[in-house]
Parts: structure tokens; C-alpha cells; sequence
């Protein structure tokens, strides 16, 4: 199932935030958003996942605009896990987990032996199976950031929306994550992630989009997009572009000031 973005503008009230973005995103690879603050990448995915509305342009899954899909649809095809999360108070991992695989019940699907081993799978994937029975408001920020995304995998779409997921973890963990969103890659799943850590995205992602004043600068091969230019463009500072010794990506080691 392939995603297109076309034409798409973008406003918050009265300022612009996506300025006619242009995308076919690769389906069965990983794809990073990179850029400062403010450049419109949470709002690209939000666009993206059908929790804003664009002031033009559209976004096609499969060839539909996601605005004529329904909800249940948008489910089972799009998975996003977002900046900020709530659960209620006292739910268990496990139980968050499971709230996956709603969007494949309904009045004549209840809970399956197939739901079941999928939150199992999504607890395994993320480490998470020690702390099932754990409340979630008693982990760590890093542990509630896996538990989450063990419910986004338990949903089990194509296409898989994470916006910042390594912001609360910590290097061990990051390491972890971002070998599993390559495994999905590789199974099949499709990735749209937001990083903070450009050299971290060059070396996991397939694809790198950098997006600045909410157009996209540069999009391509991370080891031709990444230059010292594109640093200085993006974050306004001076840095040596490297490569790492085991397999080329590209290092990002900004100048001393």
C-alpha cells in the first residue's frame, strides 16, 4: 500500500507550517523526518495519520485520500505513536497493549487467540514482557515509551507513524528500538520516524527528508543528503560530515566553537 503526500499546505490558526510538500513515501523501508524545531515534522505525520486537516493539497494511502477513509480503516492501515501519550491511571502494560488491536474487533470479532499472540509478540519485540503486569504510571519515562510502542506494533498495520520514539530512552534502549524498526523494515513494514538525532537517522533510515520553514530541503540516500551545507542549513552551525567505519553512514561532528 503505497502513501503519497501532494501538494499539502498545512496551517496552526493563522500560520503557515507545511508549504506545498511534495512526497511518495517508500512502502517496506524506513524513511526519517530530520530538521529544527518548528519545521513542521509532528505536523507532517499528524497530516499524515489523519489528525490534521490540510488547507490544501492531499494525502493518498493507496490511491484514496485518507479524508474518505473511515476510522476503523485509518487503523488497520496507519499506526502512530505521537509526542505526547495518556493512559488511564492504573492500566496495566498488558493492558495498553491490547487497546492494539481494537480496530480488528467489532460486534462479530471479539478477542481472538490471534489478538492475544499479537500483544505477546509486541511485549517480546519491545523487551516488555517482565513488566505486562506492571501499572504503567509506575515505569520509568523509557519503559512507558516501550510500552506504547508495543501497542502501536500490537496493531499490526503496514505503515507505522513514530514521532520522536527515542526522546525518553536512553542509549542502550535507542540502540534497541531503532534495530527493531529496521527489523520491521525488513518484514515488511513500512516506517515514517521523526528524530532529533541526525546521526542516528542517517544510520537507520533508508530514506532521509530534511524539512526546513516547512518545505523539504533535501530527501534521499542518507550518505548523499547529509553534508556539512546541509547542517549549516538546518541548524545553522558548522560540523564535519564523517563516515563511520563499519559501514559508511554518514557522522555528524559539529566544529568547536
Amino acid at each position: 500500500m503505497d502513501l503519497r503526500v501532494q501538494g499539502l499546505h498545512a496551517r496552526y490558526r493563522d500560520k503557515p507550517v507545511l508549504q506545498g510538500l511534495e512526497l511518495a513515501l517508500p512502502a517496506g523501508q524506513v524513511l526519517a523526518i530530520v530538521g529544527p524545531n518548528g519545521c513542521g515534522k509532528s505536523t507532517l505525520l499528524r497530516c499524515i495519520a489523519r489528525l490534521h486537516r490540510p488547507n490544501q493539497g492531499q494525502v493518498l494511502l493507496g490511491g484514496e485520500d485518507v479524508w474518505r477513509k473511515t476510522p476503523g480503516q485509518m487503523a488497520r492501515a496507519i499506526g502512530l505513536l505521537p509526542q505526547h501519550t495518556q493512559a488511564p491511571t492504573g492500566i496495566t502494560v498488558e493492558q495498553l497493549v491490547a487497546f492494539g488491536r481494537r480496530p480488528h474487533q467489532g460486534l462479530l470479532r471479539q478477542w481472538s487467540v490471534a489478538d492475544a499472540a499479537a500483544v505477546r509478540e509486541a511485549l517480546a519485540e519491545t523487551d516488555m514482557q517482565a513488566l505486562a503486569g506492571q501499572a504503567l504510571d509506575r515505569l520509568s519515562g523509557g519503559q512507558r515509551q516501550r510500552a506504547w510502542l508495543a501497542m502501536v506494533l500490537a496493531q499490526g498495520t503496514p505503515w507505522l507513524l513514530l514521532d520522536e520514539p527515542t526522546s525518553m530512552l536512553d542509549l542502550g534502549h535507542q540502540v534497541e528500538l531503532l534495530s527493531l524498526v529496521r527489523r520491521l523494515a525488513r518484514a515488511g513494514r513500512s516506517v515514517v520516524m521523526v528524530l532529533h538525532d541526525l546521526a542516528a537517522a542517517a544510520r537507520y533510515a533508508d530514506q532521509l527528508l530534511a524539512l526546513h520553514e516547512g518545505q523539504v530541503l533535501r530527501c534521499g540516500v542518507p550518505a548523499e543528503v547529509v553534508t556539512p551545507e546541509l547542517v549549516r542549513q538546518l541548524y545553522g552551525i558548522e560540523a564535519h560530515v564523517l563516515k563511520a567505519p563499519d559501514d559508511g553512514a554518514p557522522l555528524v561532528v559539529p566544529l568547536l566553537q
